[in-house]
């Protein structure tokens, strides 16, 4: 009986030991494709995106519509950033200096309700900057004759 348990003891330690070098070498593979995919992370690059980054706008009139076109275009093509309308809103007051950042201010100081309504937040800047849509279509009107 002693024989046999010595035996078995024995198998044990060489299955130990077989284990822990297997586990050896699997550790080392793990560590070698850790390498290799940190490699392959480091050459991997983000799409280029086709819309360049908007420019600010500091309230000067005459660039409101480009402005409002720069960022609608460039969250279109990011729109998995812009998810909503106070994200949307978020990233045009980021844009927003000089006068234009001073204009938001107050909205913001008082919470105002159109900081999370992307539609309402430029109808106000486009009536507060002096964009106005009848002013559009009149001249598009003309233009067409």
């Amino acid at each position: 009986m002693v024989d046999e348990l010595v035996l078995l003891l024995h198998a044990l330690l060489v299955r130990h030991r077989a284990l822990c070098i297997e586990n050896s070498q699997l550790m080392e593979q793990l560590r070698l494709l850790v390498c290799e995919r940190a490699s392959l992370l480091r050459q991997v690059r983000p799409p280029s995106c086709p819309v360049p980054f908007p420019e600010t706008f500091n309230g000067e009139r005459a660039r409101l519509p480009e402005f409002i076109v720069q960022t609608a275009s460039y969250m279109l093509v990011n729109e998995n950033r812009f998810c909503n309308d106070a994200m949307k809103v978020a990233f045009l007051i980021s844009l927003l200096t000089g006068e234009a950042e001073e204009w938001v201010v107050s909205y913001m100081e008082m919470d105002s309700p159109i900081l999370g309504d992307y539609r309402a937040f430029v109808d106000e800047m486009k009536r507060c900057f002096g964009w106005d849509d009848e002013e559009d279509d009149e001249d598009e009107e003309e233009d067409d004759y």
